[in-house]
C-alpha cells in the first residue's frame, strides 16, 4: 500500500470516533434556538426567521454554528457575551447587529449606563465616528423601549 493510502486510512480511522461523537445538525440548531430564546424573552429572532424564508442555508448556518456552536460555549456568561458583541459591532460600525445585541443585553439585565460605557470604550480602538453612530443607535433603542413600557 502506498504512503498516501496508508495516511488516508489512518486519518479515516482516527477521525471516525470524533465524527461519531459530533453533534448532529439538529442538536446544534436546537442549542442555537435555545440561545436566542434565552436572550429574547422566550421569543425567536425576527431577522433569523425572515432569513429562514429566503436564505435557509444562511439561517441554518447562523443558528447551528454562530449560536449553537459558538454562542453556547462555556467560558463566558451571557452578560459578558452581550457586552463583547455590542462592543465589537459598535467598533466595526455594524449598527443593526449592535442594536439587536444591545436589546438582548437589556433583556438579561445589563443597564443602559453599562451600554453607554461600552460606547465610550469604543472611542479608543475605533474612533469617535463609530462611537457616535453607536450612541445614536442606543439612544433610538432606549427611546423605543421607554415608549413600549406600560
Amino acid at each position: 500500500m502506498c504512503l498516501y493510502t496508508q495516511t488516508l486510512a489512518a486519518v479515516l480511522v482516527c477521525a471516525t470516533p470524533l465524527a461519531a461523537a459530533a453533534d448532529t445538525t439538529e442538536e446544534r440548531l436546537q442549542r442555537g434556538d435555545a440561545v436566542v430564546r434565552s436572550l429574547n424573552n422566550g421569543e425567536t429572532q425576527p431577522t433569523l426567521e425572515r432569513m429562514r424564508q429566503e436564505f435557509p442555508f444562511l439561517a441554518e448556518a447562523t443558528e447551528a454554528y454562530a449560536l449553537g456552536d459558538v454562542w453556547s460555549r462555556p467560558g463566558l456568561d451571557n452578560r459578558t457575551r452581550q457586552l463583547a458583541a455590542v462592543a465589537a459591532f459598535a467598533a466595526i460600525g455594524e449598527r443593526t447587529f449592535m442594536r439587536v445585541h444591545a436589546g438582548y443585553a437589556l433583556n438579561i439585565g445589563v443597564s443602559e449606563e453599562e451600554l453607554k460605557e461600552v460606547v465610550y470604550m469604543v472611542t479608543v480602538p475605533a474612533g469617535f465616528p463609530k462611537a457616535i453612530a453607536a450612541s445614536q443607535t442606543l439612544s433610538e433603542l432606549f427611546a423605543e423601549r421607554r415608549q413600549a413600557q406600560p
